[in-house]
């Protein structure tokens, strides 16, 4: 395993293609926690996530020789990450409008969110970090996966722009409008606890 250590990013690709499963544990292991991670930032329930990481890998296992070095591993990662959790957000909604029209509520009592296990969440306070993640939740998708990538993930805005593939200043521009569109849900909330 220590020699695996010393391997560069384009051996350990070409390794992973070739089917060279030692190769492929020594990736997982490298990188679990930051897909882990990545995806409690947008789904907010740990098993969800752990979930949704496995599912990136088995997608990494079955695609890594269509991994175009147009950009870096990492930044490939991060957009199946994002990509995987975004499909679970989509699928919550849609369980959750056919629970309400079932007349059921069962979706919510089983899958409650974790708003303090992830380790980029540094709030002293539950209740504002959830009040704080129910207006992320709010926001528009793009707004959102640039916003969660910034501020939790800590990502630069250029690796953002090659995740969500578009321009630096297309990020500076969804992330402005995020914090506008934050500040205004939260105003009132702020102001109420100043009282």
């Amino acid at each position: 395993m220590d020699l695996i250590k010393h391997i560069s990013e384009e051996e350990l690709i070409v390794a992973i293609s070739n089917g060279e499963e030692r190769y492929f544990r020594y990736f997982v292991e490298k990188y679990k926690n930051k897909i882990y991670n990545t995806c409690l930032g947008f789904l907010r329930n740990a098993e969800d996530a752990e979930d949704t990481a496995q599912e990136v890998f088995i997608e990494v296992h079955q695609s890594i020789n269509k991994f175009k070095k147009e950009s870096s591993l990492d930044t490939w990662l991060y957009r199946i990450a994002t990509n995987k959790s975004l499909e679970v957000i989509r699928s919550r909604k849609s369980k959750k409008r056919f629970s309400i029209l079932a007349g059921k509520d069962v979706y919510e009592q089983n899958n409650q969110p974790v708003y303090h296990l992830h380790p980029g969440i540094e709030a002293e306070n539950k209740e504002r970090a959830e009040i704080l993640m129910n207006a992320i939740e709010k926001l528009k998708e793009k707004q959102r996966i640039a916003f969660v990538l910034h501020k939790i993930e800590m990502l630069s805005q250029k690796e953002i722009a090659a995740i969500m593939e578009t321009s630096v200043a297309g990020v500076e521009s969804l992330l402005q409008r995020a914090k506008e569109n934050l500040r205004k849900m939260l105003n009132q909330y702020y102001h109420e606890d100043e009282k």
